[in-house]
C-alpha cells in the first residue's frame, strides 16, 4: 500500500520497498564518488615521489596504482549503473501495478472524474520522472560524502583551499535553487496541458471515422493544432528554465574549478604547498565537478519527480463513489445478497425488474437510460434494492459477478477471439459458438479459415462496426450474470440481424433477468414488459402493443416518424 500523504512521502515508500537494493547502491555509488578522489592523490604522489625524486621504480608503483584505480572505478561504474537501473525499474514497475490495481478498484468513476489523456500521462511519463528520483539513492548519497571527502583531504593541503570549496559549492545550491523552484511550477502547468493535449488526441482518433462522416474531421484538427501550440508554448517555458540550469550546472562550476586552480598555483610559486599537491588540488576540484553536477541533476530530477508522484497520488486518491463503501465493498458488515430470482427496484424512476423476465425500456432521453443502467449496476450511488436489500449493502464483489452492465460501446483488448469470449474459466468452443449465434455474429468467425483462433487487434478495429457489437452481446451472454443489463445491443445492425438477435436473445436468456435499454421496435416487440421512461420517472408500462396503443408519446418515440408529444401524451 502506497504512502499517498505527500510527494516526497511516496518516493520514500518506494524507497523503502527495496531497502537492500538501495543500500546496494548508496555504497556502490559512494565508492565510485570516493574512487574518483583518489587518483588525483595517486598523480600527486606519482608527481611528488616519482618524477620530482627522479625514482623510476617509484614511479613505475604510482603508475600501476593508477591504472588499477581506474580499472576500479570502471568496475565500480557498471555495478553502479547496474544497480541503479534496477532501482528504478523496480519502482517503475512498483507504480504501475499500484496505478492498475487501483484503477481497476475505482471502474467506473474514473471517467467521470479524470480524463483518459491525464491517465496515459501518469501512466507513461509520470512513472518514469518518479522513479528518477531513486537515483538520489546512489550517485547521490556518493556526491554528499565525495563533497565532504575531498573537503577534509584538501584541509590537510590548505586549509585556505577547503574554505573556498566548503563555501564555493553551496553558493552554486544557491545560485540555482530559485531556477529549481521555477521549473516546477512550469513544468506542472505543462503536465496538465499535456494530459489535455493527450485526451482530445484520444478522442479525435476514436471518434475519426465519425468525424470524417459528418465533416467535422478538420474542425477537430484544427482546435487539436491550437491545443498543440499552447502546449508549445508552455514547453518552450519549461526548456528555456531547464536550458539555464544546465547552462549554470556547467559553467558554475567551471568558474570555481578556474578560480581555485588560480589560488592554487599562487600557493605553488609562493612555496606553500608542492607541485604535486597543486596538480591533486586541480584533480580533486575537477572531481568535485562530478559529485556537483550529479547534486543538481538529482535537484532537477527531485522537482520533476515531485511534479510527477503529485499527479500520481492524485489518481491514486479517486475512490469508488458512494455505491461501494470501502466499508461494504466486501467486509463483515455487507449484506447477503438475494437468491438469484429476486426483483430490482430502482425508487428514482420507480422502475420495478420482475426477476426472470425481459424487460424492456424505452427512454425519450438516452442520457436517462445511461443513468438508469449505472444505478442498476451499481456504478453511482442510489437508493435501488435487489430483492429489498439495499443494494449498496451487498458486497461489491458479488454484484459485480451477478449483475452485468453491457455497453455497446465497450472495450474490446487485443487478442484471439476465444480469448476475448472466455470472459470465465470453463467455457468450451461450443458455448461460444451458441453466443455467437445468439447474437447472430456467425459471419465473423465463418469468414476467417483460423475460427475462433482469429487474431483481433485493439478495440477490434478490423471488425466492422455491427461485428464489434455483435461481438461484445455474446461476451455478455458467455458471462451468465443473473442479472444481465443491455444498453442498445443492436444499435449498429440492420434490421433483418435485430430481428434474429431479438428472437434468440429472449430464448437464451430464459428465466434470467434481463433489461434493455432501447427504442428498437424489433427488440420491443419481443420483450415480456416494457416501460417507458420520461422525465426521469416510468409513466408507462406494459406490452409492446398496449404501449403503443395507449401511450401517444411512447408511439412518437418508438416509430421515429419524426413527431413528438407534450407532458400530457398528446400528439402535437
Amino acid at each position: 500500500m502506497p504512502d499517498t500523504r505527500g510527494p516526497l512521502w511516496y518516493i520514500w515508500w518506494l524507497v523503502r520497498c527495496q531497502p537492500w537494493r538501495v543500500l546496494r547502491g548508496g555504497l556502490i555509488g559512494t565508492a565510485w564518488m570516493l574512487g574518483l578522489s583518489i587518483r588525483p592523490y595517486l598523480v600527486a604522489r606519482a608527481i611528488d615521489d616519482g618524477l620530482r625524486a627522479d625514482d623510476f621504480r617509484a614511479l613505475s608503483w604510482w603508475v600501476a596504482a593508477i591504472v588499477v584505480a581506474g580499472i576500479g572505478l570502471a568496475y565500480l561504474g557498471i555495478m553502479r549503473h547496474r544497480t541503479m537501473t534496477f532501482v528504478r525499474e523496480d519502482a517503475s514497475a512498483r507504480s504501475a501495478a499500484v496505478l492498475l490495481r487501483h484503477l481497476s478498484r475505482i471502474g467506473a468513476v474514473l471517467p467521470r472524474r479524470l480524463a483518459a489523456g491525464d491517465v496515459a500521462t501518469v501512466g507513461g511519463a509520470d512513472i518514469t520522472h518518479t522513479s528518477a528520483v531513486l537515483t538520489m539513492t546512489g550517485p547521490g548519497v556518493g556526491a554528499v560524502i565525495a563533497y565532504a571527502f575531498v573537503a577534509v583531504v584538501l584541509w590537510s593541503v590548505s586549509p585556505l583551499l577547503a574554505l573556498f570549496v566548503l563555501i564555493g559549492v553551496p553558493a552554486v545550491v544557491l545560485v540555482i535553487g530559485p531556477l529549481l523552484r521555477r521549473l516546477e511550477r512550469a513544468e506542472s502547468v505543462y503536465r496538465h496541458q499535456q494530459g489535455i493535449l493527450t485526451t482530445r488526441a484520444a478522442d479525435i482518433v476514436a471518434g475519426l471515422r465519425v468525424l470524417a462522416g459528418v465533416g467535422g474531421r478538420g474542425l477537430f484538427a484544427r482546435r487539436y493544432a491550437a491545443g498543440s501550440q499552447r502546449l508549445l508554448t508552455e514547453g518552450y517555458r519549461v526548456g528555456a528554465v531547464n536550458s539555464w540550469i544546465e547552462a549554470l550546472t556547467i559553467v558554475i562550476p567551471g568558474l570555481f574549478l578556474a578560480a581555485v586552480v588560480w589560488l592554487a598555483a599562487r600557493m605553488a610559486a609562493a612555496g606553500d604547498i608542492t607541485i604535486g599537491q597543486m596538480v591533486a588540488v586541480y584533480g580533486y576540484v575537477a572531481v568535485l565537478v562530478v559529485p556537483v553536477w550529479f547534486l543538481l541533476e538529482g535537484g532537477y530530477q527531485v522537482i520533476r519527480g515531485r511534479v510527477a508522484a503529485r499527479r500520481i497520488i492524485a489518481l491514486l486518491e479517486l475512490t469508488p463513489d458512494d455505491a461501494a463503501p470501502p466499508s461494504r465493498a466486501g467486509g463483515t458488515d455487507a449484506r447477503p445478497a438475494p437468491e438469484r430470482t429476486a426483483e430490482l427496484h430502482d425508487p428514482a424512476t420507480g422502475l420495478t425488474v420482475p426477476a426472470g423476465r425481459l424487460l424492456a425500456v424505452a427512454a425519450d432521453d438516452p442520457a436517462e437510460a445511461i443513468a438508469l443502467a449505472d444505478r442498476l449496476g451499481r456504478f453511482v450511488a442510489s437508493d435501488v434494492t435487489w430483492g429489498g436489500v439495499p443494494l449498496t449493502g451487498i458486497a461489491l464483489d458479488e454484484v459485480r459477478a451477478r449483475i452485468l452492465v453491457a455497453d455497446h460501446d465497450s472495450y474490446l483488448f487485443a487478442g484471439t477471439l476465444r480469448e476475448i469470449l472466455g470472459t470465465r474459466p470453463g467455457i468450451s468452443d461450443a458455448d461460444m459458438g451458441a453466443a455467437l449465434r445468439t447474437a447472430s455474429a456467425e459471419d465473423v468467425v465463418d469468414a476467417h479459415a483460423e475460427g475462433l483462433a482469429m487474431p483481433i487487434g485493439t478495440r477490434a478495429r478490423t471488425l466492422s462496426g455491427g461485428q464489434r457489437q455483435r461481438v461484445r452481446l455474446a461476451r455478455a451472454l458467455l458471462a451468465e450474470p443473473d442479472v444481465l443489463i443491455l444498453v442498445d445491443p443492436t444499435s449498429a445492425v440492420d434490421a433483418h440481424t435485430e430481428e434474429r438477435v431479438a428472437q434468440r436473445l429472449r430464448a437464451a436468456r430464459a428465466g434470467r433477468t434481463t433489461i434493455m435499454l432501447t427504442t428498437s421496435p424489433l427488440l420491443l416487440g419481443r420483450a415480456d414488459l416494457v416501460a417507458h421512461l420520461r422525465e426521469g420517472r416510468i409513466v408507462a408500462g406494459g406490452s409492446h402493443v398496449e404501449l403503443l396503443e395507449q401511450d401517444p408519446s411512447y408511439r412518437a418515440l418508438v416509430s421515429r416518424d419524426g413527431e413528438s408529444a407534450d407532458a400530457d401524451g398528446s400528439l402535437r
